[in-house]
């Protein structure tokens, strides 16, 4: 599981357990395949292309790349746990104090399901203006809401044009 989610800024207060059981429910959603498609290789031996091949996410039509669109700007998400929020340690860095320091998680699993998850943020996050209440699947051309930011999830086909932008 991403170190990203082991944060040590809450106090001891109610929001800190909120927060723990944001992460295990998070870690229990991404089963083992996800979870080892998103830990770094640490042999300089083995060829990168072929293991980004084997565990690329599978959507109807074939291999896509996932990203948050975030005005003009893209963010691309990786097989695995992609956190969003302020902090600077984040997958996805939102520059927008209203923001929690960790927001949400888009989960890639190797299958090409993606979710959003809610980590505990104080303003909770919004799928097509409606507030998320668990794991919530994505598809493209969703609007992700952080308070008053706002992100599209875009699907962009690996060999074609964009899915959704």
């Amino acid at each position: 599981m991403s170190d990203h989610l082991h944060s040590i800024h809450l106090n001891e207060n109610p929001r800190r357990e909120l927060f723990r059981q944001a992460r295990i429910q998070l870690e229990g959603a991404c089963g083992l395949p996800t979870l080892l498609g998103s830990v770094p290789t640490p042999s300089a031996d083995v060829d990168l292309e072929a293991v980004t091949r084997s565990i690329a996410p599978m959507a109807p039509g074939g291999p896509c790349h996932f990203q948050l669109k975030d005005g003009e700007q893209f963010h691309p998400l990786t097989v695995g746990v992609n956190t969003v929020g302020r902090l600077p340690d984040n997958s996805v860095v939102i520059r927008d104090e209203h923001v929690s320091r960790r927001h949400c998680a888009v989960v890639v699993h190797t299958s090409g399901q993606c979710e959003v998850h809610d980590i505990a943020s104080k303003n909770g996050t919004l799928l097509n203006g409606k507030k998320i209440a668990g794991p919530t699947r994505l598809r493209p051309g969703d609007q992700i809401t952080l308070c008053t930011k706002k992100l599209m999830f875009v699907a962009e086909p690996t060999d074609g044009p964009k899915v959704a932008s």
